[in-house]
């Protein structure tokens, strides 16, 4: 006969599987669940992105909050509703937002942006979207600026504390290493400041991928972006099995997505070259 602590267990770990369908048995680790940026899909800031992925068999699509010609369209409530409409009739997720447009506005020198930044938060709650990215790069780069840098701390110590109430994770995309990334998160104080990892972006700025996975840790990294700039996964120089291995290793699990960006080579046909990308990132993540 069950007892009471066992059905407890039992419910307990049937509602845990069913906030967190990506979670596979206890013998293995979770499964990354794979999405796409909107914008590598050839749908940036436009809900038929939703149709391609389910057309792909992605699991769910990264959104851009727009930009400045459409004043970052996703905060109004019409744009919201246009894409929970969009995802419910797929059945593909929103699973993450993107600020996008903090490469050419910066962040770390444009006062718009902290209040983009601050809206993102609402719409990202509002979405149920658990992280947005911050871009750092063209003229937000961050790297030999330590101005800039000392400026995104300040506004991020700002809006931390409501990204933390929202439950919402601002992941931190550039060119610097690992180190880098370590200090600004620990002077800014807050587990709502993660860093968003790219492997290429990290591969061409010189950095050991590798190397830097186990200096950031499980713990430090929100998401993912799985590119090889214009080429199929495993065709390119990263060495996605070991970076398969490593996130492995160190128990990465994020928020459980990982998503595919510039998937496609040059006038290739985006649907066939993504659906190649989901399969090989299905075969190199097959836990044993």
């Amino acid at each position: 006969m069950m007892t009471r602590r066992q059905m407890l267990q039992g419910t307990l770990a049937a509602g845990t599987l069913a906030a967190f369908p990506w979670l596979s048995s206890c013998s293995q680790p979770p499964r990354l669940r794979i999405g796409a940026c909107d914008w590598s899909l050839g749908k940036g800031g436009d809900p038929a992105a939703f149709d391609v992925a389910k057309t792909i068999g992605l699991a769910g699509v990264m959104v851009s909050m727009g930009d400045d010609t459409n004043h970052l369209h996703l905060r109004r409530a019409d744009m919201q509703a246009s894409y929970r409409e969009a995802a419910a009739r797929t059945g593909v997720q929103i699973s993450s937002l993107a600020l996008g447009i903090l490469n050419d506005i910066p962040y770390k020198s444009d006062l718009r942006t902290e209040q983009w930044v601050s809206d993102s938060i609402d719409v990202a709650a509002a979405l149920k979207a658990p992280v947005i990215l911050l871009a750092f790069f063209g003229n937000g780069d961050l790297r030999d600026d330590d101005a800039g840098i000392r400026e995104v701390i300040r506004r991020l110590r700002i809006v931390a504390p409501k990204a933390e109430k929202s439950g919402v994770t601002l992941g931190i995309e550039s060119y610097l290493s690992a180190p880098q990334l370590m200090d600004i998160m620990q002077q800014v104080g807050s587990p709502a400041v993660k860093v968003y990892y790219d492997f290429r972006n990290s591969a061409d700025a010189g950095y050991d991928v590798i190397q830097e996975i186990r200096q950031l840790g499980k713990d430090n990294i929100c998401e993912l972006h799985m590119k090889e700039n214009g080429q199929l996964l495993g065709q390119g120089t990263l060495d996605w099995p070991a970076i398969a291995r490593t996130l492995q290793e160190i128990g990465y699990i994020g928020d459980g997505w990982m998503q595919l960006e510039w998937g496609h080579p040059k006038d290739a046909d985006i649907v066939a070259s993504y659906r190649q990308n989901v399969q090989y990132l299905n075969n190199i993540f097959q836990y044993s």
